[in-house]
């Protein structure tokens, strides 16, 4: 459970930063003052910045800085992230040279939008290192030859609602060893061995993690291919590597696709709230996150910095959104001010903002309330663990 904290707060942490360091990098490049750049959350622990003369000065607690030509610089208590304010990112002192208010449009869009493309870029990075050393893909996509493939398996990725393999308790990114100690290298190979076998029971030798299992299951006709099957969809996996110079190409363009098909899991899953077909069990909030990311942890560095990747692509998509406080929501009442020629009034889109605010809250209680229902059991071993 300590690695599902620790792992948890440092991916968070990466995160959050990387975005924030998107919008001051940008309102300095833009020539607008960056009034602080944290290191985590106040309260502060520790602050320096250049006083007129420059010379580094430090401040400490909740002092406000009110005489820094610069940036304060500090380090915080709770270690999530970071955070940037800009000068006037509210509507204020407009008419001053190095306020954001007072920057063009197109200036303030671009500082708002920063933070999504630092963490896309992030993400790129990441992905372009791991196929550096080894990446784990699955091996039905298109791979290079230039790719070097190591350490091939079938893997389970996804398991059916009330089918035999759910019932006996495989999950998802579970590795079949064998199955009467019969070892597999080709999916179709395995397949029609099951099929075969359709109403024997067989003997599923699996790695979950770091951990061997056996799983005594019973193949059924299945009503989905009216073949032998034990209810899963499995995929030939491997770890995939190129040259250096080649990883870089592969990983960017390997993060445009995984951009384009979030987008659109996100437009379907708008397009069912839409219609009244509700939100799937499988969306995690906050404390879901967590869990995984320990989950992705202990199965070793590579996996955990893969989820990291995709982890920022979604904060970068979602963050995006054209909805009331977040970036996209700011950036669209930048689009309307354009149209209309001129700003929305100060205190209007304040109140916008501070109700999608709400409304976000509300679904981040909703969706950690079932995460808590769902995985209530590690936490309360942990309370019990402490409380012992």
């Amino acid at each position: 459970m300590l690695l599902t904290i620790i792992s948890f707060i440092i991916v968070l942490s990466l995160l959050v930063f990387v975005h924030e360091l998107g919008h001051f990098w940008t309102a300095r490049k833009f020539g607008v003052k960056a009034e602080e750049f944290g290191f985590g959350f106040p309260p502060r622990i520790y602050g320096v910045y250049k006083d007129n003369n420059g010379q580094w000065k430090t401040v400490r607690g909740k002092k406000e800085v009110k005489d820094a030509p610069g940036t304060v610089y500090s380090i915080n208590w709770i270690p999530l992230g970071g955070f940037v304010k800009i000068k006037g990112e509210n509507g204020e002192n407009e008419d001053e040279k190095d306020s954001f208010a007072g920057r063009k449009i197109w200036q303030r869009a671009s500082i708002l939008s920063a933070g999504v493309v630092m963490n896309i870029f992030l993400a790129a990075v990441l992905i372009s290192i791991g196929l550096m050393v080894g990446l784990p893909q699955s091996l039905d996509n298109d791979i290079s030859d230039k790719a070097v493939i190591t350490d091939r398996k079938i893997q389970v990725v996804e398991v059916l609602p009330e089918s035999p393999a759910e019932t006996a308790g495989l999950k998802m990114a579970d590795i079949i060893i064998s199955i009467n100690n019969q070892r597999f290298n080709i999916e179709e190979d395995l397949q029609n061995y099951v099929a075969e076998r359709s109403g024997q029971e067989l003997n599923y030798k699996i790695k979950r993690g770091q951990v061997e299992m056996n799983f005594n299951i019973t193949p059924e006709v299945r009503a989905d291919t009216n073949k032998g099957g034990v209810g899963i969809a499995i995929a030939a996996t491997g770890l995939v590597k190129y040259p250096w110079h080649i990883a870089i190409g592969e990983g960017f363009k390997t993060t445009i696709f995984l951009v384009w098909y979030i987008i659109v899991a996100f437009y379907e899953l708008i397009k069912g709230l839409i219609f009244g077909q509700g939100v799937s069990g499988d969306i995690a909030g906050p404390v879901g996150i967590a869990v995984f990311t320990g989950q992705v942890a202990r199965m070793g560095f590579i996996y955990l910095m893969q989820f990291t990747a995709l982890l920022s692509i979604n904060l970068a998509i979602i963050n995006f959104l054209p909805f009331p406080a977040l970036d996209g929501g700011r950036v669209l009442f930048l689009i309307i001010e354009k149209i209309k020629g001129s700003p929305v009034k100060r205190e209007i889109e304040n109140i916008i903002h501070n109700i999608g605010f709400s409304l976000l809250m509300i679904l981040v209680l909703i969706v950690t309330f079932k995460d808590v229902a769902r995985f209530g059991d590690l936490f309360r071993n942990l309370w019990e663990k402490i409380a012992g």
